[in-house]
Formats: C-alpha cells, structure tokens, sequence
C-alpha cells in the first residue's frame, strides 16, 4: 500500500497543478486591470510550520519566499507599491527565542532584497513603516541600507511594516498636531487630511486599494487604519496560510478589488444622478460632471449627455 501512495500523490499534485494553471488562465481573461495600492496581512506562518511538526521559524522561511512571488505578480499585473504587515507592535510579546529568530530572518531578507539584481532592474524602492527604533540594532542597520540602496527608485514601491501598529500610527500624529498647535505652529482650523497624513510618514503612502489576509481569520489587525478605511479599501480574505498563497490566490484578491471598484463606481453613479434629479440647477454641477465621468456605471434605462442633462429612456 505505500509503495502506491507515492504515485497517488503525484497524480494528484498534477491534476491540480493543471487545475491551478486552467484556472489562473481565466482569471487572467477576466481582470482588466489592477489596483495601485496593494496591502498584505501575511498569516498563518507558524500554524503552516506546526501542522508539519516543524519550527516557527521554518514556516517564516518559507512565507519569505512567498512575498518573494508576490513581487514578481504585483510587477507582472502593474501594481505599483505593497505594504507587507512583517511585524507588529504586538509581535513583541512572542517568546524571545521565536522573536529573536525571526529578527535574524527579517534582517537577512531586507540585505537580500536591497542587493537583489530584480529590486534595482525594476527600481524598487524599499521602504520600512512603523516604530522601527524599537527593534533591535542589527534589524535597524538593514533597514537603513535597503532604505539607502533603493531611495533614488520611482519604479515600485515596497513598504516593510516593522513594529507597526495603526492605533499608534493615529495616535503619534495626532500627538504631534496638537503639540504644534499648543505651540503656535499651526492653527487648528488649518488641520486636514494633508495635515495629518504629513505626520504619519517621512514620505507619503498611497491610499490603499485592497488588503489581503491569509490565513483564515476575518479581520484587519490595525492594519493602516487610516490609509485603507479612509479609502473604503477592499478586503480579501483567505483560508491558505501565507506560505501556500499561490498566484491564483492572489488573482482572485484583484478581481475582489474589481468588483469591489465597479459596484462603488456605480453606486456614486446612483448618487449624483439622484442629486441630478432632486435639483436639476447649477449647484449640481459637480454631480452632473460625475455623471459624465460615469456614464457607463448609470443604471439601465437612464441616459446621460455631454452636459448631465438625464432622461429616463422608459417614460
């Protein structure tokens, strides 16, 4: 019976290898673009390395490379910046034998990326976010030459999130308005969304698109609370741990985003022509240039000219 076990799993992993390969094809045929902004929550790690009775740090290792081929899909579908959630705040509570391997890992990683030939053929700029002087020297040296090696790059953008939290991301700028508006600096009627967003990071980050998690679990984990809910962000839940993701996953996230995109399109859409329709003056101008933006997102049996003006084809 063994001697037949071996075939068997071979037969199986080439069925769904041919699976996987049919289905990516579709997939493919079915985007017609890809969101700019992409944010990973890269679960399921340790429960990946525990399942096959191996160490924490083997299914790190293997998530790595995992990220790996996320840059090469993100290149291949025109994405233009990820953010990979590597650390949290709350990481720091995890045994420190575990943690001081996965700092190992972390600043192995970031060398390798800022010397990889692909980074500097593609001008990938590395960039890390959150709390990182709270991580140990040696982290914070990789950090600083990735960040270094690839500051000149305008190509694509990788932001490492290192002892990251969105709560303490918030709570930091806010912090620092209101020490500058304490001192004179700044006056509070001038605080706005730029205001704040300067406080957040040395450079801007984009609103974010889409968030994926692996993983199983449903939830966001203070994950850039200001960039992606701000930005009504769709969300891509997964079952497969962070080392199983494959690119049919990941596919599958961007046409989430997709649809994510065309249902808020259309329902802006809805809204402008229903202001259209309530005043039909000069004050809804903006609403009827959404509408010529939108034109194909109207609802069937409405049509909408060059100037707004709406009828509906059925009366």
């Amino acid at each position: 019976m063994a001697s037949g076990a071996q075939p068997t799993r071979m037969l199986r992993g080439w069925v769904r290898a041919q699976f996987d390969a049919a289905y990516e094809h579709v997939l493919r045929h079915e985007l017609s673009g890809a969101p700019e902004h992409v944010a990973v929550i890269q679960d399921g790690n340790r429960r990946y390395a525990r399942e096959r009775g191996d160490d924490p740090s083997d299914g790190h290792r293997a998530g790595a490379q995992t990220t790996e081929d996320v840059l090469d899909w993100c290149a291949e579908l025109g994405v233009e910046e990820l953010t990979l959630y590597a650390f949290s705040t709350e990481n720091f509570d995890r045994p420190p034998e575990e943690r001081e391997r996965l700092f190992d890992l972390l600043e192995r990683k970031l060398t390798e990326f800022a010397d990889a030939e692909r980074v500097h053929d593609q001008e990938v700029r590395i960039r890390a976010i959150g709390e990182t002087s709270r991580l140990p020297e040696r982290v914070r040296d990789a950090v600083d030459y990735a960040e270094r090696r690839t500051d000149s790059y305008d190509g694509f953008t990788l932001n490492i999130a290192l002892a990251y939290g969105g709560r303490a991301e918030l709570l930091g700028a806010a912090r620092d308005v209101a020490r500058a508006v304490e001192s004179g600096d700044l006056s509070a009627e001038d605080v706005d969304v730029a205001t704040i967003e300067r406080r957040l990071h040395d450079d801007r980050v984009r609103d974010v698109d889409l968030i994926v998690r692996t993983g199983g679990d449903e939830r966001t984990s203070n994950f850039l609370p200001w960039h992606a809910n701000g930005n009504e962000a769709a969300v891509f839940f997964c079952t497969p741990y962070w080392p199983e993701f494959s690119k049919v996953d990941f596919l599958r996230a961007i046409r989430t985003y997709e649809s994510r995109e065309a249902s808020w399109q259309r329902a802006k859409a809805e809204r402008a022509l229903a202001l259209v329709r309530a005043f039909g003056s000069v004050e809804v101008r903006e609403a009827r240039a959404v509408l010529s933006r939108l034109r194909e997102y109207v609802p069937d049996g409405v049509d909408v000219d060059v100037e707004g003006e709406e009828s509906a084809s059925a009366e």
